[in-house]
């Protein structure tokens, strides 16, 4: 009860500037967790792109340095885990497909999708975000892993790389 009593009803919370860093906080927690739970609801969640997308720019669209995560899928799309793999510096992460399989297969893993972010604020795939994707479904091929989707994620966009047909 106490819980409950404490927290701000959503409605009041209208603007950005409305609440402090800590309550927006607070709040991008909540949300996550509410989309951890409905990720592990068979049937839900990691087969819907916008959804895929949206749940990785929470996790990932305000950070300050670039990172790389994984979602790692069962056979009907349930998501198993989601993992932050790799942490780089404002411009770069240094991506390592031999992890990434490694992972996928500890995992017992049929597919994946990948995100990372552009703390820069441009969510447009680079060239090199295009060459990695290559390499990663290449290597997870060899593996019967498929690579369902890769986002490239800012903290107001988000840009699905299948979607865009550049996988």
């Amino acid at each position: 009860m106490r819980a409950v009593a404490a927290r701000k009803p959503v409605e009041h919370v209208t603007t950005r500037e409305a609440i402090s860093r800590d309550q927006q906080d607070a709040l991008i927690a909540q949300a996550l967790g509410i989309l951890s739970a409905r990720a592990l609801t068979p049937g839900q969640f990691m087969k819907d792109p916008p959804t895929a997308g949206q749940f990785f720019r929470l996790r990932l669209g305000e950070e300050g340095r670039e990172h790389f995560e994984v979602a790692f899928l069962d056979n009907r799309h349930r998501l198993i885990a989601v993992e932050r793999l790799f942490s780089g510096s404002v411009d770069g992460a240094e991506v390592h497909p031999r992890v990434v399989v490694q992972r996928a297969l500890a995992l017992n893993a049929v597919a994946v999708m990948l995100a990372h972010n552009h703390p820069s604020g441009n969510p447009e795939p680079s060239a090199a975000d295009r060459v990695l994707t290559s390499r990663l479904r290449e290597a997870l091929c060899l593996v019967d892993i498929r690579v369902l989707d890769h986002f490239v994620v800012t903290a107001t966009d988000v840009v699905s790389m299948a979607t865009r047909g550049l996988m």
